[in-house]
């Protein structure tokens, strides 16, 4: 049975949470203290964690950074702010996805099974390596050097980068990339996630470079410009 640790220090949310994710087959380690969810981690093996970011005792984006530093478990923030910055802020601390209040527990719980269901996915179609205009991606190991520098990239950067590696020079809309990289449908989305996302990949995609290696076709999606070549 998958362990997922839900930091929310609202006892009554935290409650009701935990009881819908239990009904769904998951062992729910709840905490409502930054400290009680750091010692939970420690002594559990955890699949994926739900935090909040304003809590009494902590912030919840330090309580994200701590834990990218030993692991790349995945991670779902809930929180009340909607700001772009805070959204960034978010997948800057190493975040997996967002999640606004007030939100429907069926739209957490489709969130959660979504990333559940990657989690559970076999990895031997990432065996093989990409290569574009400078980019080289080691699936297997989920890597991604420019050069011979290795690009810090979130995992849901990583995952979108390797869409549109598989269809380069094709148009892509964001219903495609939903589907394919959140594996949810629209309505379950913020609609800054997939701008924000793409944003912050073709920054550190692109660096110092002029080349824009993600095109925004307007009206119809995005597209990866650059040939690729597979090993």
């Amino acid at each position: 049975m998958a362990k997922i640790l839900l930091l929310e220090d609202d006892t009554s949310l935290n409650r009701g949470i935990s009881l819908k994710l239990e009904k769904e087959g998951y062992q729910v380690l709840s905490a409502v203290r930054v400290t009680q969810a750091e010692e939970l981690f420690r002594e559990n093996e955890v699949s994926l964690i739900i935090s909040d970011i304003t809590m009494e005792d902590g912030d919840g984006l330090e309580f994200c950074r701590g834990i990218r530093r030993v692991s790349d478990v995945h991670l779902i923030f809930l929180t009340a702010l909607d700001q772009e910055v805070d959204i960034v802020n978010g997948y800057d601390a190493g975040a997996d996805d967002y999640i606004t209040k007030p939100f429907s527990l069926m739209v957490l719980i489709s969130k959660v099974n979504a990333l559940m269901r990657r989690i559970g996915q076999t990895r031997e179609e990432h065996g093989q390596m990409l290569f574009s205009r400078g980019i080289r991606v080691q699936r297997r190991e989920m890597r991604v050097y420019k050069g011979e520098e290795e690009l810090c990239l979130s995992k849901k950067e990583m995952q979108l980068l390797f869409y549109f590696l598989e269809y380069p020079k094709q148009i892509i809309s964001r219903e495609q990339i939903l589907e394919a990289v959140w594996d949810m449908d629209a309505l379950f989305v913020d609609d800054n996630t997939v701008p924000v996302t793409i944003s912050r990949l073709k920054k550190k995609i692109a660096g110092d470079e002029d080349y824009e290696y993600i095109k925004n076709v307007r009206g119809l999606g995005y597209l990866w410009t650059a040939e690729v070549s597979k090993k």
